[in-house]
């Protein structure tokens, strides 16, 4: 596997500069090499049939590196969970970098690798790109830009449109790790935590379901950020249906919990990197719940709410002790630089 000997980024190159050839050459093309990406065209040339979805998202998180990943693995599964959600199986992403100056190569290097791991576990290839540098100070050490495409799986019928009262909402894990584990070290809000992100690719997965339950799932979510509560709002809105959730059915890490009581924040909210969720018929629901147990992403599964005619655009939570209340859509960005 080749290495990197350069200790620092420095200025001063564009896209044809010594500094980001030897970068491109000896880093980035070695180590991502596949047929497409080895004719070095200024774009890839690629063939696809059928019905396709495309993607695209730009990723700054703070800080790059965190508990269970970096921004590297991060924009990959990002972008794939993105093209899943869609119904679609993703083939073929492009990468483009913006590197500050003063970044190192080892943390280049180790998120280079992280981003070579991830692709090959969701199975994408990589096929053009960019990189680009910047004075220092005017960027955050790394930000990057991914996006993809993917062929819609011949049983998919993901839509809005689909989605009718009766419906049950299916969460695929455990919620809010991703956002308290960027928060846990964060500067100024440090706590001693085990948590780890939980960003993964979600793409085989879904899949899997796909095979199995086809038009019988009306729709696919990532909550990211805005989490859980915004996602479900945004069904609400787009379907003006209703929904009812049930708190004790929520999975969230008792550590997660404690965690967002002492930052006064709502797990709801937080954002989410390696959790789907699901609105599926209710004749299937159960039949999905214990499937998705046995797949890789959704041992932690569980059935949380329903789709209603009642109160139309609006989210209600039952709460562990038997109360109602509204849950609203997240006003503002309740964690920034989340990913």
């Amino acid at each position: 596997m080749p290495q990197l000997d350069f200790e620092v980024i420095t200025l001063g190159h564009g896209s044809g500069g010594v500094l980001t050839n030897k970068l491109l050459e000896s880093g980035v093309f070695d180590l991502l090499k596949n047929p497409i990406l080895d004719d070095h065209h200024d774009g890839a040339i690629f063939q696809l049939e059928g019905k396709l979805a495309f993607s695209t998202d730009s990723y700054v998180i703070s800080p790059v590196f965190f508990p269970g990943g970096n921004i590297g693995e991060l924009a990959i599964n990002g972008t794939v969970n993105d093209l899943a959600m869609c119904g679609a199986i993703p083939k073929y992403l492009s990468l483009s970098f913006i590197l500050e100056e003063g970044l190192t190569m080892q943390e280049f290097w180790e998120i280079l690798l992280s981003i070579k791991f991830a692709a090959e576990k969701a199975g994408v290839y990589i096929v053009t790109g960019d990189t680009k540098v910047v004075e220092r100070g005017k960027g955050d050490k790394i930000f990057i830009n991914t996006a993809g495409v993917g062929q819609i799986h011949p049983k998919a019928e993901i839509s809005s449109r689909k989605v009718q009262a009766g419906d049950k909402i299916i969460v695929s894990g455990n919620i809010a790790t991703h956002g308290i584990a960027i928060m846990s070290v964060r500067e100024g809000l440090e706590f001693e935590t085990s948590i780890e992100s939980d960003t993964a690719n979600l793409n085989h997965t879904v899949k899997e379901l796909l095979d199995t339950f086809g038009s019988d799932i009306h729709l696919f979510r990532d909550p990211t950020r805005g989490g859980v509560a915004t996602v479900l709002n945004e069904i609400a809105r787009d379907t003006k249906l209703g929904i009812n959730i049930i708190q004790k059915n929520i999975p969230v890490i008792e550590e997660v919990y404690g965690a967002c009581e002492l930052l006064g924040l709502d797990p709801l909210y937080v954002a989410n990197e390696g959790v789907f969720m699901a609105v599926v018929s209710a004749d299937v629901a159960n039949d999905f719940l214990a499937k998705l147990k046995t797949l890789e992403n959704g041992l932690d599964a569980a059935i949380i709410g329903e789709v209603v005619e009642e109160h139309p655009k609006q989210v209600v939570l039952q709460s562990k002790i038997g109360g109602k209340r509204v849950i609203n859509m997240l006003v503002g960005e309740q964690l920034p630089r989340i990913c």
